[in-house]
């Protein structure tokens, strides 16, 4: 049996960049004193969610890999309680900027970086604005506690992404998110974004983890957004799941949780195997995919 305990950080993201990351390491801590080996927070949690507005001054919110506060301090962090964490950040290089993922091993050491392959365009996550499509590939990592794929967000909603990572050999797939209210389609999408994931869980057999942020994030009309006003109410309800897509721990809409569950790798392993979904796949079949 190899077994390991997974973490969904869920929390608020209101303050500083010192503040965000100080809550984040707290959460963290709690996380591992109750055995928790692989963590994930939410996505961009160094800050609000600035994607909300247009604003050119916050493209200097954005770093290179080795510039970024919450990559060095979490690489601290891994090496002192031997945890396995990919960080979001928005990153920088050269001209162009990305939505990105540094994985940290268990010794603070960073395996790689994963960009944001799908960017979303809606009202008020503007990401289109910030980000340009990755350009690194679907990543899966060899950690110390197992073969680790993550997703970004937006990522989550394509069984593309989920497939991709675990034919490559994840064990299991990780989902920081920053979703929340939708002011314009007048919708709750929280239970379609979680069904959307236990389906990816349960076509791969695969277990998932998935990190949101909570509160009610607001934006002031100024001339540097062009006069905008609204606010976004993240939903938060993280979850993780087993490998046939079942939610086994779950956080409500509201409250700052850390949600921590134990999985067997090798039962995974031995299910999967004994479905045989991977066995039967037909990819010479679905080329038209490619093409539509």
């Amino acid at each position: 049996m190899r077994k390991i305990k997974v973490a969904a950080v869920q929390m608020s993201c209101q303050g500083s960049v010192t503040e965000n990351i100080a809550q984040a390491e707290h959460f963290v801590r709690n996380a591992a004193r109750d055995g928790a080996n692989v963590i994930l927070l939410p996505e961009l949690f160094e800050t609000r969610y600035f994607c909300q507005e247009r604003n050119y001054d916050y493209y200097h919110l954005a770093t290179t890999l080795e510039e970024n506060p919450a990559v060095a301090h979490f690489q601290k962090i891994c090496a002192e309680l031997h945890i396995v964490m990919p960080i979001s950040f928005y990153e920088k290089s050269n001209n162009v900027y990305f939505n990105s993922i540094a994985m940290i091993d268990a010794d603070g050491s960073i395996l790689g970086t994963y960009r944001k392959t799908h960017i979303p365009d809606d009202h008020y996550y503007q990401e289109k604005f910030y980000f340009s499509p990755g350009d690194t590939g679907f990543k899966v990592w060899n950690t110390t506690y197992g073969k680790i794929g993550v997703g970004i967000c937006w990522d989550q909603w394509f069984p593309e992404t989920a497939r991709c990572m675990t034919l490559m050999g994840a064990e299991v797939l990780l989902y920081p998110t920053a979703i929340g209210s939708e002011p314009i389609l007048d919708c709750d999408s929280s239970a379609h974004w979680r069904r959307v994931m236990q389906g990816h869980s349960a076509a791969n057999i695969v277990p998932v983890i998935a990190a949101n942020r909570i509160g009610t994030e607001v934006v002031t009309a100024s001339d540097a957004n062009g006069g905008q006003n609204s606010s976004l109410t993240f939903y938060g309800s993280s979850f993780i799941t087993n490998e046939t897509g079942e939610i086994l721990t779950q956080a409500d809409k509201v409250s700052e949780t850390v949600l921590v569950q134990e999985l067997d790798l090798d039962a995974v392993s031995d299910m999967r195997n004994d479905w045989g979904l991977f066995r039967d796949r037909r990819p010479h079949m679905y080329e038209p995919i490619l093409h539509m």
